[in-house]
Protein backbone atom coordinates (compact mmCIF):
# COMPACT_ATOMS: atom_id res chain seq x y z
CA UNK A 1 0.00 0.00 0.00
CA UNK A 2 3.15 2.22 -0.36
CA UNK A 3 3.88 4.46 -3.21
CA UNK A 4 7.43 5.98 -2.99
CA UNK A 5 6.92 8.87 -5.19
CA UNK A 6 6.65 12.40 -5.40
CA UNK A 7 2.81 12.10 -5.81
CA UNK A 8 2.67 11.28 -2.09
CA UNK A 9 2.61 14.69 -0.07
CA UNK A 10 1.59 12.93 3.82
CA UNK A 11 2.60 9.36 4.69
CA UNK A 12 1.29 8.23 7.76
CA UNK A 13 3.11 4.55 8.80
CA UNK A 14 2.08 2.81 11.76
CA UNK A 15 0.61 5.63 13.84
CA UNK A 16 -0.10 5.18 17.39
CA UNK A 17 -1.19 7.27 19.83
CA UNK A 18 -1.93 5.57 23.81
CA UNK A 19 -3.53 7.96 26.56
CA UNK A 20 -3.22 6.56 30.10
CA UNK A 21 -6.29 5.27 31.71
CA UNK A 22 -6.53 5.92 35.00
CA UNK A 23 -9.21 3.11 36.61
CA UNK A 24 -7.93 2.80 40.23
CA UNK A 25 -7.93 4.43 43.43
CA UNK A 26 -5.56 7.47 44.01
CA UNK A 27 -5.04 7.78 40.54
CA UNK A 28 -3.04 4.57 40.00
CA UNK A 29 -2.36 3.97 35.84
CA UNK A 30 -4.05 0.50 35.11
CA UNK A 31 -3.75 0.50 31.81
CA UNK A 32 -4.06 2.64 28.05
CA UNK A 33 -6.31 4.10 25.74
CA UNK A 34 -5.20 3.24 21.97
CA UNK A 35 -6.79 5.82 20.72
CA UNK A 36 -5.47 5.13 17.25
CA UNK A 37 -3.34 1.59 16.90
CA UNK A 38 -1.01 0.86 13.87
CA UNK A 39 -2.25 3.19 11.09
CA UNK A 40 -1.38 3.30 7.67
CA UNK A 41 -1.99 5.76 4.94
CA UNK A 42 -0.95 7.84 2.40
CA UNK A 43 -2.15 11.33 0.94
CA UNK A 44 -1.36 12.35 -2.46
CA UNK A 45 -1.12 15.88 -4.03
CA UNK A 46 -4.07 17.61 -4.47
CA UNK A 47 -6.59 14.83 -3.52
CA UNK A 48 -9.11 14.58 -0.74
CA UNK A 49 -8.45 11.80 1.85
CA UNK A 50 -11.75 11.66 3.90
CA UNK A 51 -11.26 9.42 7.41
CA UNK A 52 -14.87 8.36 8.88
CA UNK A 53 -16.45 6.05 11.52
CA UNK A 54 -17.88 6.98 14.87
CA UNK A 55 -17.16 8.88 17.29
CA UNK A 56 -14.36 7.39 19.21
CA UNK A 57 -13.01 5.49 16.59
CA UNK A 58 -10.12 7.72 16.70
CA UNK A 59 -10.34 9.67 13.20
CA UNK A 60 -9.93 12.92 15.11
CA UNK A 61 -6.64 11.82 17.32
CA UNK A 62 -5.13 10.64 13.42
CA UNK A 63 -6.09 14.44 12.42
CA UNK A 64 -4.13 16.13 15.82
CA UNK A 65 -1.37 13.87 15.82
CA UNK A 66 -0.52 15.07 11.50
CA UNK A 67 -0.47 18.74 12.73
CA UNK A 68 1.75 18.00 16.40
CA UNK A 69 -0.85 19.21 18.08
CA UNK A 70 -0.49 15.69 19.90
CA UNK A 71 2.66 13.50 19.99
CA UNK A 72 2.55 10.11 19.44
CA UNK A 73 3.31 6.98 20.78
CA UNK A 74 4.79 5.13 18.11
CA UNK A 75 5.15 5.56 14.11
CA UNK A 76 6.14 8.15 11.73
CA UNK A 77 4.64 10.71 9.85
CA UNK A 78 6.23 12.02 6.76
CA UNK A 79 5.40 15.62 4.87
CA UNK A 80 6.63 15.58 1.42
CA UNK A 81 9.43 13.43 2.57
CA UNK A 82 10.37 14.99 5.23
CA UNK A 83 9.97 12.92 8.61
CA UNK A 84 8.06 15.37 11.17
CA UNK A 85 8.19 12.75 14.03
CA UNK A 86 10.85 14.16 15.84
CA UNK A 87 10.83 17.91 14.93
CA UNK A 88 10.60 20.01 17.73
CA UNK A 89 8.82 23.05 17.73
CA UNK A 90 10.90 25.61 16.09
CA UNK A 91 11.81 23.20 13.21
CA UNK A 92 7.96 22.23 13.33
CA UNK A 93 7.49 26.56 11.88
CA UNK A 94 7.88 25.91 8.38
CA UNK A 95 5.34 22.92 8.34
CA UNK A 96 2.86 24.86 10.39
CA UNK A 97 2.12 27.14 7.82
CA UNK A 98 2.30 24.57 5.11
CA UNK A 99 -0.01 22.74 7.01
CA UNK A 100 -3.52 24.11 8.41
CA UNK A 101 -6.23 22.98 10.14
CA UNK A 102 -10.05 24.23 10.13
CA UNK A 103 -11.44 22.72 13.40
CA UNK A 104 -14.82 21.13 14.50
CA UNK A 105 -16.67 24.30 15.79
CA UNK A 106 -16.57 27.43 14.95
CA UNK A 107 -17.31 29.10 18.36
CA UNK A 108 -14.83 27.93 20.28
CA UNK A 109 -12.12 28.00 17.67
CA UNK A 110 -12.24 31.93 17.31
CA UNK A 111 -10.52 34.51 19.79
CA UNK A 112 -14.19 36.73 20.82
CA UNK A 113 -11.42 39.46 21.64
CA UNK A 114 -10.33 39.52 18.13
CA UNK A 115 -12.06 41.48 15.00
CA UNK A 116 -11.84 39.50 11.95
CA UNK A 117 -8.89 41.34 10.35
CA UNK A 118 -6.25 40.27 13.53
CA UNK A 119 -8.21 36.80 13.48
CA UNK A 120 -6.89 36.43 9.36
CA UNK A 121 -4.09 38.25 9.84
CA UNK A 122 -2.43 37.01 12.67
CA UNK A 123 -1.03 33.64 11.21
CA UNK A 124 0.74 36.17 8.63
CA UNK A 125 2.51 37.79 11.04
CA UNK A 126 3.70 34.66 12.83
CA UNK A 127 4.90 33.50 9.26
CA UNK A 128 6.49 36.85 8.43
CA UNK A 129 3.51 37.08 5.42
CA UNK A 130 2.86 40.24 3.94
CA UNK A 131 4.84 42.73 6.24
CA UNK A 132 2.70 46.02 5.56
CA UNK A 133 -0.28 46.21 7.50
CA UNK A 134 -2.01 47.73 3.98
CA UNK A 135 -1.44 44.52 2.22
CA UNK A 136 -2.45 42.58 5.12
CA UNK A 137 -5.67 44.24 4.77
CA UNK A 138 -6.49 44.09 0.64
CA UNK A 139 -4.93 40.47 1.14
CA UNK A 140 -7.72 39.74 3.98
CA UNK A 141 -10.15 41.20 2.21
CA UNK A 142 -9.33 39.14 -0.85
CA UNK A 143 -10.07 35.98 1.60
CA UNK A 144 -12.97 37.38 3.14
CA UNK A 145 -14.20 37.52 -1.05
CA UNK A 146 -12.97 34.00 -1.59
CA UNK A 147 -15.27 32.74 1.37
CA UNK A 148 -18.39 34.51 0.88
CA UNK A 149 -17.76 37.07 3.21
CA UNK A 150 -17.47 40.96 2.24
CA UNK A 151 -14.91 43.55 2.89
CA UNK A 152 -17.42 45.66 5.17
CA UNK A 153 -16.96 42.47 7.82
CA UNK A 154 -13.48 43.46 8.14
CA UNK A 155 -13.61 44.96 11.67
CA UNK A 156 -16.33 42.71 13.44
CA UNK A 157 -15.90 40.21 15.96
CA UNK A 158 -17.10 36.47 15.80
CA UNK A 159 -20.11 37.36 17.78
CA UNK A 160 -21.92 38.87 15.12
CA UNK A 161 -21.98 36.32 12.87
CA UNK A 162 -23.61 33.10 12.27
CA UNK A 163 -22.10 29.45 12.25
CA UNK A 164 -21.59 29.54 9.09
CA UNK A 165 -20.10 32.82 8.42
CA UNK A 166 -17.64 31.57 11.46
CA UNK A 167 -16.59 28.88 9.82
CA UNK A 168 -15.64 30.46 6.71
CA UNK A 169 -13.77 32.99 8.69
CA UNK A 170 -11.85 30.12 10.06
CA UNK A 171 -11.39 28.72 6.94
CA UNK A 172 -9.84 32.09 5.60
CA UNK A 173 -7.53 32.29 8.17
CA UNK A 174 -6.43 28.74 7.52
CA UNK A 175 -5.34 29.79 3.96
CA UNK A 176 -4.00 32.97 5.23
CA UNK A 177 -0.63 31.85 5.08
CA UNK A 178 -0.95 29.75 1.74
CA UNK A 179 -0.61 26.03 2.96
CA UNK A 180 -0.65 22.99 0.70
CA UNK A 181 -2.38 20.70 3.19
CA UNK A 182 -5.60 20.82 5.12
CA UNK A 183 -6.60 18.86 7.94
CA UNK A 184 -10.97 19.41 8.01
CA UNK A 185 -11.92 18.18 11.11
CA UNK A 186 -15.20 17.56 10.84
CA UNK A 187 -15.94 21.10 9.51
CA UNK A 188 -19.87 20.81 8.98
CA UNK A 189 -20.96 18.92 11.82
CA UNK A 190 -21.54 22.27 14.09
CA UNK A 191 -23.51 24.01 11.24
CA UNK A 192 -26.87 24.11 9.93
CA UNK A 193 -27.93 21.31 7.20
CA UNK A 194 -28.56 24.47 5.27
CA UNK A 195 -25.37 25.52 4.87
CA UNK A 196 -23.53 22.10 5.17
CA UNK A 197 -23.48 21.97 1.09
CA UNK A 198 -22.75 25.19 0.80
CA UNK A 199 -19.29 24.94 2.83
CA UNK A 200 -18.36 22.07 1.33
CA UNK A 201 -18.91 23.35 -2.47
CA UNK A 202 -16.66 26.20 -1.66
CA UNK A 203 -13.94 23.47 -0.01
CA UNK A 204 -14.09 22.09 -3.42
CA UNK A 205 -13.50 25.63 -4.98
CA UNK A 206 -10.87 26.40 -2.90
CA UNK A 207 -9.00 23.34 -3.67
CA UNK A 208 -9.47 23.77 -7.39
CA UNK A 209 -7.73 27.31 -7.36
CA UNK A 210 -5.42 26.95 -4.44
CA UNK A 211 -4.58 23.70 -5.41
CA UNK A 212 -4.84 22.28 -1.80
CA UNK A 213 -4.89 18.93 -0.32
CA UNK A 214 -7.30 17.83 1.93
CA UNK A 215 -7.23 15.36 5.09
CA UNK A 216 -11.22 15.41 5.41
CA UNK A 217 -12.77 13.70 8.83
CA UNK A 218 -16.23 13.29 9.27
CA UNK A 219 -18.74 10.91 10.40
CA UNK A 220 -21.36 12.36 7.70
CA UNK A 221 -20.87 9.77 5.28
CA UNK A 222 -23.08 11.11 2.65
CA UNK A 223 -21.15 14.15 2.51
CA UNK A 224 -17.90 12.59 2.47
CA UNK A 225 -18.80 10.83 -0.39
CA UNK A 226 -19.01 13.90 -1.99
CA UNK A 227 -16.07 15.79 -1.34
CA UNK A 228 -13.67 12.52 -1.26
CA UNK A 229 -11.47 10.86 -3.67
CA UNK A 230 -10.36 8.37 -1.53
CA UNK A 231 -11.71 7.24 1.80
CA UNK A 232 -10.89 5.57 4.60
CA UNK A 233 -12.78 3.74 7.24
CA UNK A 234 -11.96 3.75 10.90
CA UNK A 235 -12.72 1.22 13.97
CA UNK A 236 -11.71 1.26 17.24
CA UNK A 237 -8.17 2.94 16.71
CA UNK A 238 -7.45 1.13 12.74
CA UNK A 239 -7.82 1.37 9.79
CA UNK A 240 -11.11 -1.39 8.57
CA UNK A 241 -10.35 -0.02 4.39
CA UNK A 242 -9.46 2.15 2.37
CA UNK A 243 -10.81 2.51 -1.51
CA UNK A 244 -11.82 5.15 -3.76
CA UNK A 245 -14.81 6.88 -3.11
CA UNK A 246 -17.55 5.23 -5.45
CA UNK A 247 -16.06 2.18 -4.80
CA UNK A 248 -16.37 2.20 -0.86
CA UNK A 249 -19.67 3.20 -0.99
CA UNK A 250 -21.16 0.81 -4.29
CA UNK A 251 -19.30 -2.56 -2.81
CA UNK A 252 -17.97 -2.15 0.65
CA UNK A 253 -16.51 -4.95 1.88
CA UNK A 254 -15.48 -5.24 5.60
CA UNK A 255 -18.96 -5.82 7.68
CA UNK A 256 -17.94 -2.56 10.05
CA UNK A 257 -18.04 -0.13 6.68
CA UNK A 258 -21.36 -1.88 5.73
CA UNK A 259 -23.26 -0.94 9.30
CA UNK A 260 -21.67 2.62 8.92
CA UNK A 261 -23.41 2.38 4.87
CA UNK A 262 -26.84 1.18 6.52
CA UNK A 263 -26.95 4.05 8.30
CA UNK A 264 -27.19 6.96 6.26
CA UNK A 265 -30.90 8.13 5.21
CA UNK A 266 -32.68 7.34 2.11
CA UNK A 267 -35.50 8.56 1.08
CA UNK A 268 -37.13 5.23 0.57
CA UNK A 269 -38.56 3.86 4.16
CA UNK A 270 -38.89 0.42 2.63
CA UNK A 271 -35.65 0.49 0.74
CA UNK A 272 -33.83 1.52 3.97
CA UNK A 273 -35.57 -1.61 5.64
CA UNK A 274 -34.46 -3.98 2.72
CA UNK A 275 -30.67 -2.46 3.39
CA UNK A 276 -31.01 -2.56 6.65
CA UNK A 277 -31.28 -6.58 6.25
CA UNK A 278 -29.24 -7.41 3.97
CA UNK A 279 -26.10 -5.49 5.17
CA UNK A 280 -27.33 -6.10 9.00
CA UNK A 281 -24.99 -5.15 12.10
CA UNK A 282 -22.32 -7.88 11.78
CA UNK A 283 -20.25 -8.63 14.74
CA UNK A 284 -16.57 -9.14 13.56
CA UNK A 285 -12.86 -9.28 15.73
CA UNK A 286 -9.83 -8.40 14.24
CA UNK A 287 -7.42 -11.43 13.34
CA UNK A 288 -3.73 -10.99 14.87
CA UNK A 289 -2.29 -8.25 16.61
CA UNK A 290 -2.39 -4.26 15.50
CA UNK A 291 1.18 -4.60 14.52
CA UNK A 292 0.42 -7.82 12.24
CA UNK A 293 -2.54 -6.33 10.79
CA UNK A 294 -2.63 -4.93 7.47
CA UNK A 295 -4.38 -3.96 4.70
CA UNK A 296 -5.05 -6.11 1.79
CA UNK A 297 -5.01 -5.11 -1.69
CA UNK A 298 -8.42 -6.88 -3.19
CA UNK A 299 -8.66 -4.98 -6.15
CA UNK A 300 -6.89 -1.99 -7.60
CA UNK A 301 -7.08 0.70 -5.05
CA UNK A 302 -9.03 -0.66 -2.55
CA UNK A 303 -7.45 -2.21 0.93
CA UNK A 304 -9.50 -4.10 3.37
CA UNK A 305 -8.23 -5.79 6.80
CA UNK A 306 -8.50 -9.06 7.78
CA UNK A 307 -11.15 -10.04 10.29
CA UNK A 308 -13.92 -12.82 12.07
CA UNK A 309 -16.88 -13.11 12.06
CA UNK A 310 -18.62 -13.70 15.31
Amino acid sequence: MVENNSNILMDVRNLKKYFPKVTALFGRQKEVLKAVDGVSFQIRRGETFGLVGESGSGKSTVGRCLIKLYDYTEGQVLFDGADLTHLKDKELKPYRRRIQTIFQDPYSSLNPGMNVFDLISEPMGIHGLAAKEEERKETVAALLEKVGLKREHLYRYPHEFSGGQRQRISIARALSVRPEFVVCDEPISALDVSVQAQVVNMLEDLQEEFGLTYLFIAHDLSMVRHISDRIGVMYGGRLVEIAPSDELYENPLHPYTKTLLSSIPIPDPRAARDRMAAKGKESFRFTGHAEESVLREVSPGHFVADYEIG
